[in-house]
């Protein structure tokens, strides 16, 4: 859940030599504005709850291993419009140690409990194709907590509504270019469901609801805007061996700037400004009873975002029940 950023790709009646044009202003602004003024995006990487949102892990200990890819080529303005085009990545591998209860409390409508825990270790980079590597940085992220997490199952429909929060726990330094962490706090407060839209529980559609709540960034005094972020899938699942099943269909994701950017050195405009974020792509989800594992597969493309970086996303989670 840490800063990420793309990879070039030529556009298509785009001569070279134009987008060389953009590419040196690019770099210089993204250098000057990056360590102390630039939010491009919320903290939570988008996608990753995107399948079976509302399902509960099952009792017990879960160890989850989700990777993510993150590539974009263009810098997008408030009106869509391209305002520079470059190289960014970034890479995370997110580990998740996740234990369920069994028992249901019945006060609480017979909500199942659960906590969890991430520890990405991610990699970033920033490059263009005239200088080559600018910046990136490379180590433990910041860890996110789920102390709270309470799941509720019905026929039709699964829930799940969780607290948690995002401490700084990666490397940032304002003014560094080889930052790993955000270099602040995120509570945040979630909700997912799964609604099985037929009677044998095959076709799904999937919500995933997260509002992040940021505190002020060490080192510069700037208080990002909040962000709403959601996650979401429209599933079919294909039943073979041994109660093993296959789930195919489009994923998606989006994320909204809510609240203001403030803080010294941010201008009227800046504080104007409001980030949107949108993808779709196709997903599957493989899960194995008999071996308590489930895989799963998403490619996510971003279209018509606003005052962000825009791109794709490549996404490989396994998950093993002990």
């Amino acid at each position: 859940m840490s800063s990420r950023e793309t990879a070039d790709r030529q556009q298509p009646g785009r001569p070279r030599v134009q987008r060389a044009r953009w590419i040196l202003p690019a770099v210089v602004l993204w250098l000057i504005t990056m360590p102390a003024h630039a939010q491009n995006r919320g903290v939570y990487p988008l996608g990753l709850s995107a399948i079976n949102s509302g399902v509960s892990a099952a009792a017990g200990l879960t160890y989850n291993n989700s990777f993510l890819f993150y590539a974009r080529d263009e810098q997008k303005g408030g009106g869509g419009e391209v305002l520079a085009t470059g190289q960014q990545a970034v890479l995370l591998d997110m580990n998740t140690l996740l234990w369920a209860s069994s028992e249901q409390i019945a006060t609480l409508g017979g909500a199942r409990f659960s906590c969890a825990a991430t520890v990405p270790l991610a990699n970033n980079s920033l490059s263009s194709s005239t200088q080559g590597a600018i910046s990136g940085g490379g180590g433990l992220g910041d860890v996110y907590l789920q102390p709270l997490i309470l799941g509720w199952q019905r026929d039709r429909v699964d829930v799940r509504g969780i607290v948690g929060v995002l401490a700084p726990t990666g490397k940032f330094n304002a003014g560094a270019t080889d930052n790993v962490g955000n270099g602040y706090w995120t509570p945040v407060i979630a909700s997912g469901q799964t609604f099985y839209l037929s009677a044998d529980r095959t076709t799904t559609l999937s919500l995933f609801e997260m509002y992040e709540f940021h505190t002020t960034q060490s080192g510069t005094q700037i208080r990002p805007g909040e962000t709403f972020d959601l996650d979401y899938s429209l599933l079919k699942a294909f039943p073979f061996y041994a109660e093993s099943r296959l789930q195919v269909g489009v994923v998606g994701y989006g994320a909204w700037q809510t609240t203001a950017k403030t803080g010294p050195g941010i201008t009227a405009a800046e504080e104007a400004q409001r980030y949107r974020v949108n993808a779709i792509g196709v997903g599957m989800n493989l899960a194995l009873p008999a071996r308590k594992v489930t895989l799963s597969l998403k490619y996510f493309d971003e279209f018509s975002n606003q005052w962000t970086y825009q791109g794709y996303s490549l996404q490989i989670s396994a998950a093993v029940v002990f």
